[in-house]
């Protein structure tokens, strides 16, 4: 059993603040003179990649110190020159003084997102599927990867929670693309009886492996082409010398089922407060 410390949640949120950076600075570097704001703040980082992009956020706050009222300002102004809102994900191990901080601001609270994990050397209990097959994605695939990914998420599954985020089908191809593009970022392929079903990815810092991301096309949901995704990134993150693995889900979705029902214990959410231009 995993325990939910503030030190654990400390180190996740650690690994989301290096995706997030590393995605930035992927941006900056494929994209000449792309409009990219990368800043530390609070601990945390915040960060804006262009219109609509879902990595216009600040995450990582209230891990370490108190968070300086003037960065926040200077951030919350420059997403207001660009039209922006600020979004500002908190983990509920956080220190309680930013979510004061930030609804003293004018923050509102627009939803939840849910923090699981289990440790990688958990055997694994499931037989494998012979119909699934997981195949690594290169970047002479990735527009079908891309293509995959986003047709499916644009399908969402209806259980559980609705996300309050909506993201146009140009601004997510383009942000899976860069993203792709960053610095140990892994993408596979799921492909039920012959035929492309899904896809996913993973990244690792500091030994946390990120289960960031997974999709299935409607017609191929509920055949398990979700547990077979899972089972192959936490033998790749064993593989990588992780000692745990995350997902972020909303909360009461189908694939917060599927991953309790692999070993994935809830460790904590993280509230989306935010504050409109």
């Amino acid at each position: 059993m995993l325990f939910a410390s503030i030190n654990l949640a400390a180190r996740i949120e650690r690994a989301d603040c290096s995706l997030i950076s590393s995605c930035a600075e992927t941006v900056a570097r494929r994209h000449a003179g792309a409009d990219v704001i990368l800043s530390p703040i609070g601990g945390g980082v915040a960060a804006y990649t262009g219109p609509d992009s879902p990595l216009n956020k600040i995450a990582g706050l209230g891990f370490e110190g108190r968070v300086d009222e003037q960065a926040l300002a200077d951030i919350e102004l420059a997403f207001a020159q660009r039209k922006c809102p600020v979004q500002a994900e908190v983990s509920t191990l956080a220190d309680p003084a930013v979510g004061a901080l930030l609804t003293s601001r004018g923050y509102v609270l627009k939803g939840f997102e849910n923090i699981l994990a289990r440790a990688t050397s958990t055997a694994e209990s499931s037989e494998p599927n012979p119909e699934i097959t997981i195949e690594q994605s290169g970047l002479d695939d990735l527009p079908l990867w891309v293509d995959l990914m986003v047709t499916a998420f644009l399908s969402p599954d209806t259980q559980g929670v609705q996300t309050h985020e909506s993201f146009p089908r140009d601004s997510m191809e383009r942000d899976m693309t860069d993203m792709a593009h960053a610095e140990g970022f892994v993408r596979v392929f799921a492909k039920r009886a012959g035929q492309l079903a899904g896809g996913a990815a993973m990244c690792v810092h500091d030994r946390v492996a990120q289960l960031c991301g997974a999709a299935t096309l409607p017609a191929h949901r509920r055949k398990g082409v979700q547990s077979a995704l899972l089972s192959h990134r936490l033998a790749h993150a064993a593989a990588a010398g992780c000692d745990i693995a995350t997902i972020t889900t909303l909360p009461g979705s189908k694939s917060q089922q599927n991953a309790q029902s692999r070993g994935f214990e809830l460790l904590y959410a993280r509230a989306h407060f935010v504050l409109d231009p």
